[in-house]
């Protein structure tokens, strides 16, 4: 099912192969895949300074091609959102998947579960009730899961609210046939979105000390945490330093949009948007790249040539820039935006247009991306 997904959008796109990269159908979505890899290399010898190892969250990008690149630089596995995004990654190759989240409903956890007899799978947990269903399923299907307790270090979204709750429900997890405790999961997302870097350092070092008291708390209650995994990438340098985070779920660097990359230094940008002037009334331009093409969320994106101009406004299917004499774009003209955010960027698009020097040489497809994915268990 999933050769046939990807031989169904290659063709589709396939005469976009061989054009350059400023003469595709807009909205197009763009990969430099240059800068992608040298994104994925400088994650690679940063973390060899850090303590913590890479498994890079690939909600941002829903691609098995970057996946396979990050893993062959050294990320251990990968990490995703949805039990889709899983069964995708694991039936490609990735060895390693960590559910980074909570799986509910009955078709979805079984789901989950027929895939775990395919591939090494783990899942984040905060209650015991969902811990029950997972574990009914596993037997049922005659597979096993890995399980992270997921702790909220700070969020208030997912995760297990105090070391009392984490311990009962490790206690639990242990009764449970088909389910094994690995450790724990703390996200700090709340940090991500604190621009001040010291403030962001102060606020991630805060969550990740809660964090270690919740493992010390599960340790004396005879529950060792093998795993703790943590981190973003606005605090991969940060978090990825602690020594008792063993993973690391950055992802974003890969692209490293407008926000993110506001937010740490070192990494390029790889993912644009191709978007062509539709309408010109005097010093207005308007684009055919509104936010049904690319994300605008936290922050807006710009455009490549002129960052400069601060979009006026993001309709549907059209972005509004308010330029001057400095802008030579004319009706017609194609022109490059940065995603303001790239997760809700690609989640747009049906694949990458794969560029090299300047020119498409592939078509990547983007599938993990819904519940028809279920089909792939009958492969």
């Amino acid at each position: 099912m999933i050769a046939q997904l990807q031989e169904y959008v290659r063709r589709a796109y396939r005469s976009a192969l061989g054009r350059p990269r400023n003469e595709l159908v807009t909205p197009a979505l763009i990969l430099d895949l240059d800068v992608a890899r040298r994104n994925i290399q400088f994650m690679t010898e940063r973390l060899r300074s850090l303590k913590a190892r890479l498994r890079p969250h690939i909600k941002v990008q829903k691609s098995p091609e970057l996946a396979r690149l990050q893993v062959e630089a050294g990320a251990i596995g990968v990490c995703t959102a949805t039990v889709w995004e899983a069964m995708v990654m694991s039936r490609s190759g990735i060895e390693d998947v960590l559910i980074a989240n909570q799986v509910g409903g009955r078709e979805k956890i079984n789901a989950l579960a027929e895939a775990a007899k395919h591939g090494h799978l783990s899942v984040a947990v905060d209650d015991v009730r969902n811990a029950g269903e997972l574990s009914d399923a596993v037997q049922a299907a005659g597979s096993q899961l890995d399980v992270l307790i997921e702790v909220d270090v700070g969020m208030g979204r997912g995760g297990v609210r105090s070391p009392d709750e984490a311990v009962t429900l490790a206690q639990r997890l242990s009764q449970f046939s088909g389910l094994r405790f690995r450790g724990v999961q703390g996200y700090e997302g709340h940090c991500m979105l604190e621009p001040d870097r010291t403030v962001r350092i102060a606020k991630a070092h805060a969550a990740m000390d809660y964090l270690g008291v919740v493992i010390d708390r599960l340790a004396e209650a005879g529950f060792a945490c093998e795993v703790v995994s943590a981190g973003g990438t606005g605090t991969y340098d940060i978090t990825g330093n602690n020594p008792r985070v063993t993973e690391i779920q950055a992802g974003s660097y890969v692209f490293m949009d407008n926000f993110h990359g506001n937010l740490v230094p070192g990494f390029s940008r790889a993912l644009t948007v191709l978007g062509t002037v539709v309408i010109q009334h005097g010093n207005t331009i308007v684009l055919d790249s509104g936010r049904k093409s690319v994300g605008i969320d936290f922050v807006l994106p710009t455009i490549v040539d002129y960052p400069f101009y601060q979009a006026r406004y993001f309709a549907e299917e059209h972005a509004l820039f308010d330029v001057d004499e400095r802008c030579q774009l004319k009706l017609g003209d194609t022109v490059e935006l940065i995603p303001g955010y790239a997760p809700t960027t690609v989640n747009l698009y049906d694949a990458y247009h794969v560029v090299e020097n300047g020119v498409v040489v592939d078509i990547w497809p983007i599938i993990p991306r819904g519940p028809g994915h279920v089909g792939i268990l009958r492969d």
